[in-house]
């Protein structure tokens, strides 16, 4: 199948190096300390924190560092299928640690000792990019619950289809078997902190598709930015300062 047309465009019409468009929105699930929900193209996720809070289970206390959990699920219906796997699965048990993992490079844990900061995430829509989504919903629902983190840490994908690099991979491009690599960036710190793969690349082409799947991070952390900073203009206008 052909995934990228001679005049150099994707099935959905964008461009090689083009991302899908980005959405991202504060205070999604007002209970939560901070929640977010994050959109890439039409992957949505929404995500909730809760937290520092005391440590529920006594025995994980940790007297130097915050206990970070994290759980994350695809609602039902988010793909079309009707079988759905059972809650629990491998897969949803590797992505739980994987963003828990990304996550915890990033939030000060020293200066929250004692106590638990848990993480839910859950995928409303699924059509590629789900991992990249949640992290990026995580880090905005962490920095709605004000939790101090290092530095905001955000992630893309890229892959290799047809002899080119593409950045921000949908569901079919996902699925046609190529290799895929997925980041997780911190931008200030210029630190990689998650880097999974799919498949076996030549290191050429692998250093191209990581700098695609890091610039990706980093127009995300950009966009992240403007986002935190509208909601500080807002919460400050309505105290009238």
């Amino acid at each position: 199948m052909e995934y990228v047309s001679p005049e150099g465009l994707r099935l959905d019409g964008r461009r090689p190096m083009e991302m899908r468009q980005i959405r991202g929105e504060i205070g999604a699930v007002a209970k939560a300390d901070g929640s977010a929900v994050f959109e890439m193209g039409n992957t949505k996720v929404i995500a909730a924190v809760y937290g520092p809070r005391e440590v529920q289970n006594r025995s994980q206390q940790m007297n130097d560092q915050a206990l970070v959990r994290c759980e994350y699920s695809m609602a039902n219906f988010s793909t079309g299928d009707r079988m759905r796997k059972p809650k629990g699965d491998r897969r949803s048990t590797e992505i739980s640690l994987v963003i828990r993992q990304t996550m915890e490079a990033c939030i000060l844990t020293h200066l929250l000792p004692r106590s638990q900061i848990d993480i839910f995430v859950q995928v409303l829509q699924a059509d590629g990019g789900t991992r990249s989504a949640c992290i990026n919903a995580a880090t905005l629902a962490l920095a709605d619950a004000g939790i101090p983190m290092r530095d905001l840490v955000t992630s893309c994908s890229a892959g290799y289809l047809n002899s080119t690099a593409l950045l921000d991979l949908n569901y079919v491009e996902d699925s046609a078997g190529g290799p895929d690599v997925t980041v997780g960036f911190l931008p200030k710190l210029d630190k990689v902190t998650l880097l999974q793969m799919d498949a076996k690349l030549p290191l050429d082409i692998f250093e191209n598709v990581m700098q695609l799947a890091t610039e990706g991070c980093k127009a995300v952390a950009n966009y992240i930015r403007e986002i935190l900073l509208e909601n500080t203009k807002q919460l400050e206008s309505r105290r009238g300062l």
